[in-house]
């Protein structure tokens, strides 16, 4: 069985034995993982570019401004963006979107950010990792003016209604932990609805870990067991499930698996 982890965050102050995680993640049977890059000020990017330069063989990361601090970036922070999202090892634009339940960000602003990163990422040929919360009908306008078919919505929370729309687009829909909630009832009627060849995993590592980790520190290990909930809603089994939420991995971040 070989699993990817779509997306996760693996910042030192979270991890600071991160090389006891990835040994984990391998170990539960991960292959690769998404580490995910975010703006968390001006001139600050984290560390996910750091790290998957230090392990090139497991982890390819991705670039972007999260709608929660849309309203702090900087000129000089797109054009260091844009550059780094040039690079061929940065796998993907984002994640990028809109969050309408916090609002840490004016709504404005974040549809503004969420727009120039849309660009760039048809720009550069590269798929858009995408955060909605709670809007929906805005995230599909933009991606549906923007002409953007590639990319995946990460930690899918919707609707059937909600899935349709990202999947007439062209998107990817990736799982995480809270698939396996027991107060997700139209999130997994989402995911039996949803072709199990648009469909990843992830762990959105630290949060959202799953049953039976919940309301603990999460980590990519964990993904297998948000893959385990996804085969018993579609009726498969679990192997199917990694083959194939892993070959649209692969697929979507041209990732060189072996």
């Amino acid at each position: 069985m070989r699993l990817v982890d779509a997306h996760c965050h693996l910042e030192v102050k979270d991890y600071p034995d991160v090389v006891a995680i990835l040994d984990g993640a391998r170990a539960a049977g991960l292959v690769h993982a998404i580490v995910v890059g975010q703006f968390r000020g001006p001139g600050d990017w984290g560390n996910a570019l750091e790290l998957a330069a230090a392990h090139p063989d497991f982890l390819s990361p991705t670039l972007g401004i999260h709608p929660h601090e849309a309203a702090r970036a900087t000129e000089a922070d797109f054009a260091t963006l844009e550059a780094t999202c040039a690079r061929p090892e940065v796998r993907a634009v984002g994640e990028a979107g809109l969050d309408y339940y916090y609002d840490h960000s004016p709504r404005e602003v974040q549809a503004t950010v969420f727009r120039r990163q849309c660009a760039l990422a048809r720009g550069l040929g590269k798929p858009l990792v995408v955060h909605v919360r709670d809007a929906h009908d805005d995230c599909e306008g933009i991606l549906r003016e923007a002409g953007l078919s590639r990319g995946v919505i990460h930690c899918f929370t919707g609707d059937t209604a909600a899935a349709r729309r990202y999947l007439d687009l062209g998107f990817f829909l990736s799982l995480s932990g809270v698939v396996t909630y027991k107060n997700a009832q139209a999130l997994q009627d989402a995911v039996r609805f949803a072709p199990l060849d648009r469909l990843m995993v992830e762990t959105d590592s630290p949060y959202l870990a799953p049953v039976p980790h919940r309301g603990r520190k999460n980590q990519p290990a964990h993904v297998v067991e948000t893959a385990r909930k996804v085969a018993e809603l579609k009726g498969v089994t679990l192997e199917e499930v990694a083959a194939t939420t892993t070959a649209n991995a692969a697929s979507l971040f041209a990732l060189s698996l072996g």
